[in-house]
């Protein structure tokens, strides 16, 4: 099956830009503090919510487990998942990444998403 593959423009503006906040991700279920960074690079596309990417490095692994899931965006590429495990539950395909991005928004490989009705995503500035 042919996949397509646009390029954004005005039609479907597509942004991403480094961050240098201090970008904190925690569960919603039990409060535990899953990622926190100031090397998130934030992605805003057309009407859609900013998304933080944080990299991966910066993310609890051990709370992550690789799902079987593949989902395609005509922009991006093909994003995998994540499984996160939460102090009650597992969470199925709870985080996306890209592994192999479309050229126009090749900052977010290495980086990963998260679902904000499973964590809280909070964004502060970092004191000089």
């Amino acid at each position: 099956m042919s996949r397509e593959k646009r390029i954004p423009g005005p039609d479907h503006p597509i942004e991403v830009v480094e961050n240098s906040r201090l970008i904190r991700v925690v569960a919603r279920d039990g409060g535990r503090l899953i990622a926190e960074t100031t090397s998130a690079v934030t992605l805003t596309e057309a009407g859609y919510p900013p998304v933080h990417y944080i990299p991966l490095a910066d993310v609890d692994q051990t709370l992550l487990e690789r799902t079987e899931s593949h989902t395609y965006c005509p922009y991006k590429g093909e994003a995998s998942y994540y499984g996160l495990t939460t102090a009650e539950k597992k969470i199925e395909d709870a985080v996306w990444f890209y592994e192999e991005p479309f050229e126009a928004v090749g900052a977010i490989a290495g980086r990963v998403a998260f679902y904000p009705e499973h964590v809280e995503i909070t964004s502060e500035a970092v004191a000089n």
